[in-house]
């Protein structure tokens, strides 16, 4: 604690995670490291995967391998304290430190927001307008895209981040979440919450639907372009190029709008943290399994990777 002449009197907060399960923590310590490990081993096999064959070298995989990157730092800023709040039931974390963590987890979470409708707009491009796909797809337009979901997310909570860090603490500093987010800190701030409150959920909601709506716009072309195919051949095959990622959106944006598209003093916490580890968690796991097992490009280059390193384990031994 500092001296109550500051505006910040705790220094240093104690993520709870979930009290209710202290008894089976070694349980969950073990089945999320091994979620932890499948989900930086799938998405960094995606990534080497999409790098190292030229023949993946157009838009639809090269943004894949930036929500691939996305998903890889997201559930890091995550997991690991989660881990040692598991194995070490200590939960303690500096004003500071949970200031980045809040951060970094919100600006990757509206990273991938920008990422997935810039993806729907590649698919958009491809299926709807394919004649003029390669003229107006440019290299120069994906990257141009990719960065601007990078840079954009990265702005976007700056102002949530710093009105939550200007807020009194000067009690309670246990967090009864497994992370550093914007609902449970607010409730232990002993200051007036209401501006801050209405301006997140204003920026979050701004944020979700109009990258959400831009998507399901797209969508709607892409399956109005889809159903007028004649041959039923030639509509799997444009479906099949776009249904992953279509997936990876349901998922996505099901478990944000719950939490973030209402007023925050509806949420229950409880609640909260199960859909919490849907989308910081389970999603960036199935997301390389989505497009693997949906995506046959993605399959037989897979396929391709892993017997190279089968005979190269074989020819050394």
């Amino acid at each position: 604690m500092e001296g109550q002449s500051n505006e910040t009197v705790v220094t240093e907060f104690i993520i709870l995670g979930f009290p209710s399960l202290k008894k089976i923590y070694p349980l969950m310590f073990l089945l999320f490291l091994l979620i932890y490990i499948f989900t930086i081993t799938g998405n960094l096999t995606i990534f080497i995967t999409v790098l190292t064959n030229h023949k993946l070298q157009i838009p639809m995989f090269f943004f894949l391998n930036h929500l691939s990157a996305m998903e890889i730092w997201y559930t890091s800023v995550i997991v690991p304290k989660m881990l040692s709040r598991f194995l070490t039931n200590s939960g303690s974390i500096s004003f500071n430190n949970c200031m980045i963590q809040l951060y970094l987890f919100s600006s990757l979470g509206a990273s991938e927001c920008y990422l997935l409708t810039a993806m729907a707009y590649d698919r958009y491009l491809a299926i709807c307008q394919p004649l003029h796909y390669v003229s107006k797809m440019t290299n120069l337009t994906s990257h141009q895209l990719a960065s601007g979901s990078w840079i954009g997310g990265f702005i976007s909570p700056i102002l949530p981040v710093v009105l939550i860090s200007k807020l009194n603490f000067c009690g309670p500093n246990q967090v009864n979440y497994f992370y550093c987010d914007s609902q449970p800190l607010l409730k232990l701030s002993c200051s007036s919450t209401r501006f801050t409150e209405t301006a997140i959920s204003t920026l979050a909601t701004g944020l979700i639907f109009t990258s959400f709506l831009l998507t399901v716009l797209s969508y709607i072309f892409i399956i109005s372009t889809i159903l007028r195919i004649p041959s039923a051949t030639g509509r799997k095959k444009s479906f099949s190029t776009c249904a992953s990622h279509l997936t990876v959106v349901m998922i996505y944006y099901g478990t944000i709008t719950a939490m973030y598209m209402q007023p925050m003093s509806r949420f229950s916490l409880d609640i909260n943290k199960v859909l919490s580890l849907l989308y910081t968690v389970v999603t960036p796991l199935v997301n390389p399994i989505i497009y693997s097992l949906r995506n046959q490009e993605m399959k037989h280059y897979l396929r391709k990777l892993f017997g190279e390193m089968i005979n190269k384990k074989d020819s050394i031994g």
